[in-house]
């Protein structure tokens, strides 16, 4: 039985002056493989990541481990207690309007001095060393002026401290209303054949504020920067976004399929040793960011979403059907809208009640078998 320890982590204090800290748990490998690290919650509504968390936990304390592995669960504290009625809001900072996961740090400046530096080290002096400097880079913000951080930057920068320790990193999210799908980097596709999740998106190697961005971006660009320079090296680190169903809503029994999931994908980075974890025998599809469609109300009303998540949606298909009671006598109160082109439902707005260019659904456009 492995041991679990937890620390908790402060990262801000709020307005009666108390500390606002974060639990993390730990389990400590034999140190021959890939260091792992993985969050749940970051925005506030997204709660099946900690059920995972849990899950996770309860079948890794059982296992061989190689790989020393960090867990987050409640990851931005302030975003899960945003509260209006019986909902949890918590997606965007409500002092400054930003998006919680999008408030990370980008390293990309410190890749070519580095490669300057280390132009003939070995890939493990390498790897040592860009990592330190990511994750000293990281402290020297937080360790900054206080007055140059607000409250979520100050979180997501601990957050990212703790990460860039890590080999893999997976961030923990869900949909409003979601089919299960993954954020992939392009680079890495041949490993999302190893999660038990059909729909997965690729997303350029570029930063955009994201978690797993913050950590695979500097692995790629040093990557590159290598290549320029004359040398190859591989993609040093893997951070993914896992996507896990829809928010709001805890199902343990899905967790424990969902933390399967994850310990395959784990397997197969050899982060444990003698495991039976093994990726299903599914159809996985996937589909670029430029085809990932978004699809707005073209008018406002009371919708049905008559597209089932992760169905296959023909050109010409209803996808909802919108009913405006207002004009009942006046004309058509029903109204079908359809999709003009082939796509994938992967998810659809929360609510029935949507105004005009409410987002609607997304799709998978121009998909393809993995």
């Amino acid at each position: 039985m492995n041991l679990i320890t937890q620390e908790n982590i402060q990262v801000g204090e709020i307005a009666n002056g108390l500390p606002l800290t974060i639990p993390v748990y730990r389990l400590k490998g034999n140190g021959t493989g890939p260091n792992v690290y993985i969050q749940a919650n970051m925005h506030g509504a997204e709660v099946q990541g900690n059920a995972v968390i849990y899950q996770l936990l309860e079948k890794l304390k059982r296992e061989t481990l190689a790989s020393n592995i960090t867990l987050v669960p409640y990851a931005n504290p302030i975003g899960c207690n945003q509260k209006s009625g019986e909902f949890t809001l918590g997606r965007f900072d409500p002092i400054t309007g930003t998006n919680w996961n999008r408030m990370y740090q980008n390293h990309s400046a410190l890749v070519d001095g580095f490669v300057a530096e280390y132009q003939e080290a070995d890939i493990a002096t390498i790897k040592s060393a860009f990592k330190s400097r990511l994750i000293n880079a990281t402290a020297e913000i937080l360790e900054g002026p206080s007055y140059a951080l607000n409250t979520g930057k100050r979180i997501a920068l601990n957050l990212q401290k703790l990460a860039h320790q890590a080999d893999i990193v997976l961030d923990l999210h869900t949909g409003p209303i979601s089919a299960k799908h993954l954020y992939c980097p392009e680079y890495a596709k041949d490993s999302a054949r190893y999660f038990d999740i059909e729909h997965v998106l690729l997303i350029p190697n570029e930063f955009d504020g994201a978690m797993d961005e913050a950590n695979f971006c500097p692995w790629w660009q040093l990557s590159q920067a290598y290549k320029k320079a004359g040398r190859d090296i591989p993609v040093l680190v893997e951070a993914f976004t896992v996507e896990l169903g829809s928010q709001e809503k805890i199902d343990l029994t899905e967790a424990a399929n969902d933390a399967n999931s994850i310990l395959s994908y784990l397997t197969y980075k050899e982060a444990l040793q003698d495991s039976h974890y093994q990726p299903q025998a599914i159809t996985r599809y996937a589909c670029y960011l430029d085809d990932y469609l978004a699809y707005y109300a073209p008018m406002g009303g009371m919708v049905e979403y008559t597209a089932a998540l992760g169905s296959h949606v023909k050109a010409g298909d209803t996808i909802a059907k919108i009913l405006r009671m207002e004009r009942y006598l006046s004309e058509q109160p029903l109204n079908e809208i359809t999709l003009e082109q082939d796509g994938i439902a992967i998810l659809h707005f929360a609510s029935a009640s949507v105004n005009q260019g409410t987002e609607l659904y997304k799709f998978f456009t121009n998909y393809f078998e993995l």
